[in-house]
């Protein structure tokens, strides 16, 4: 996967959202150590989309990290006229699968908390998700995230096969 050049995007315009704050006890000799982990995902809301985990000793410092770590893996997301996927997907990470399913428009988006997260910060207006298997919250949007990751434009699919989008949709 090709990292995306973050000097053509308007980064002070970036939406995030955290989705999960998990706050961690390690048992040591001395006593308890606590520490936060955050799950956040970065958007603009017209195709860029990155998802990033935190962790710090303080919830601040965690989400910083966690954005800091999405802008890093942003990809973008092609989305078709009416702001859906041009087709319908499969995600697959961990014990968790998405499926991403393409809606008419005036749909909205039709979805559970974190993968809702995640078609809204990617600029997805109409779209019905289901996560199935494990409900852990890092694996559906990782999930869905790499099932955004494969969606194909009828032009890539018309060179792939070396015909024209005429042909394939005709």
């Amino acid at each position: 996967m090709r990292r995306i050049d973050l000097s053509g995007l308007d980064v002070q315009n970036l939406q995030d959202r955290t989705v999960k704050v998990k706050r961690v006890v390690k048992v040591v000799k001395g006593g308890r150590t606590s520490s936060i982990s955050t799950l956040v995902i970065v958007g603009d809301g017209n195709g860029y989309v990155g998802v990033g985990l935190g962790k710090a000793a303080e919830r601040a410092e965690a989400e910083k990290k966690g954005r800091e770590d999405a802008k890093k893996n942003m990809i973008y997301v092609e989305r078709n006229d009416n702001n859906s996927v041009y087709h319908q997907i499969t995600g697959h990470f961990g014990g968790s699968n998405v499926l991403i399913k393409p809606a008419p428009e005036g749909t909205g988006v039709i979805a559970g908390g974190a993968v809702r997260a995640v078609m809204e910060l990617a600029g997805i207006k109409n779209v019905i998700t289901k996560a199935i298997g494990s409900s852990n919250h890092r694996n559906v949007v990782n999930a869905a995230f790499n099932g955004l990751k494969e969606i194909k434009t009828p032009q890539k699919v018309a060179r792939l096969r070396g015909k024209s989008v005429e042909e394939i949709l005709g």
